[in-house]
């Protein structure tokens, strides 16, 4: 069955705000979810979006909304075969009506996906099965930063911003986002904003215990650990670090970092780095394909340098946390740090991986 309200851990502000509009009955029709990736956010919008839609939603024995469990409702949002809700992500690109939309890199959600997924179809009647909901439709659109290019014009953002201002009845809109600032100034001032935090250590202890995966609660001891450590408090990214291996790579990295922390630098810093980012990235592109997906490698590549990056800021974090708490001078580990987004940048801006780490590592080691 799909989440939950009641099942979100560790957003209590977010979840009383949204409890608070469902009871009021006045719900607002766009919302933007922000906060870093992997806390819950998009969990989150399906929960409340299961709440509105559902018409057998009341009161429960407690006094709190929640809807019917094992409903119709329920169950079409599970298999993702309700006809009133959508949720709008950047592989939906490779489905679009334009055959050159569907050539495109899934890196961006471009304005023919939302034309197609969101704005056409928000303008549509709801079904019968919404008729007595608190919404008619729902649309989530995920990792909305990617609405449009980084810089320059976006015409995807400023053809959501005209649904937005003249919102059709019923219709409820919620952009996901860990980088609200890549949304246009306009779209966010029509927006009720929600802030997600990251969890505590005893809240990732409780998620772990009652609505992880496999792959996390079969972990112990040190792995477990180290996991813990490398989310900072963020559910999906544990979740993504134990299914897809990470702690192979910080075996792999580690030894390399220390090295660096020590003033010597191994040629084949970069290379190492290269070698498990495209590893990774092939790896994920098959298991999609046998999933019936349609994935990106271009995709796959940023994915799998958002978690090189990860992993290594991980490190320096711990060490800049280490040396401030043991009194010691933390430029080196800031310095560091400013490194490694430059090394993100020059990656993102298709310098060769193996290169941009090469440059990070030799800066590291000569400071």
């Amino acid at each position: 069955m799909p989440p939950q309200l009641r099942d979100i851990i560790g957003q209590p502000r977010a979840m009383e705000t949204f409890l608070t509009a469902a009871r009021s009955g006045r719900i607002h029709h766009a919302w933007i979810l922000a906060g870093p990736r992997g806390v819950g956010k998009r969990t989150a919008a399906v929960a409340f979006a299961s709440l509105l839609l559902d018409p057998t939603t009341a009161p429960n024995l407690a006094g709190e909304l929640e809807p019917e469990e094992g409903s119709h409702c329920q169950r079409l949002i599970d298999a993702g075969n309700h006809p009133d809700f959508a949720i709008v992500t950047k592989e939906l690109a490779a489905l679009s009506e334009d055959a050159d939309v569907r050539n495109r890199k899934q890196t961006t959600i471009p304005k023919q996906v939302l034309v197609e997924r969101l704005i056409e179809p928000s303008a549509l009647a709801g079904s019968d099965a919404t008729k007595h909901a608190l919404a008619r439709r729902v649309f989530i659109v995920d990792e909305a930063e990617l609405m449009g290019p980084p810089y320059g014009s976006n015409p995807a953002q400023n053809a959501l911003l005209k649904t937005l201002e003249e919102p059709p009845p019923g219709v409820v809109i919620m952009l996901v986002t860990s980088d609200e600032n890549r949304l246009l100034p306009t779209i966010r001032s029509r927006c009720q904003r929600l802030t997600f935090g990251r969890l505590s250590d005893d809240e990732m202890e409780r998620w772990r215990s009652e609505r992880a995966g496999d792959a996390v609660r079969a972990l112990e001891g040190e792995q477990w650990g180290w996991i813990k450590r490398f989310a900072d408090g963020a559910p999906g990214v544990a979740t993504t670090a134990a299914e897809t291996g990470l702690t192979q790579w910080a075996g792999a990295l580690e030894p390399l970092l220390a090295q660096l922390e020590r003033g010597s630098f191994n040629a084949d810093f970069g290379k190492i780095a290269h070698d498990l980012a495209d590893a990774w990235a092939k790896q994920s592109v098959k298991t999609r394909e046998k999933a019936g997906e349609n994935p990106s490698k271009e995709a796959a590549n940023a994915e799998a340098l958002r978690h090189l990056v990860s992993l290594i800021a991980h490190r320096l974090r711990e060490r800049l946390r280490a040396t401030v708490e043991n009194g010691g001078d933390p430029q080196p580990a800031l310095d560091a740090i400013r490194r490694m987004q430059e090394a993100e940048n020059a990656a993102s801006a298709r310098v060769p991986v193996e290169f941009a780490f090469d440059s990070f590592g030799a800066a590291v080691a000569a400071h």
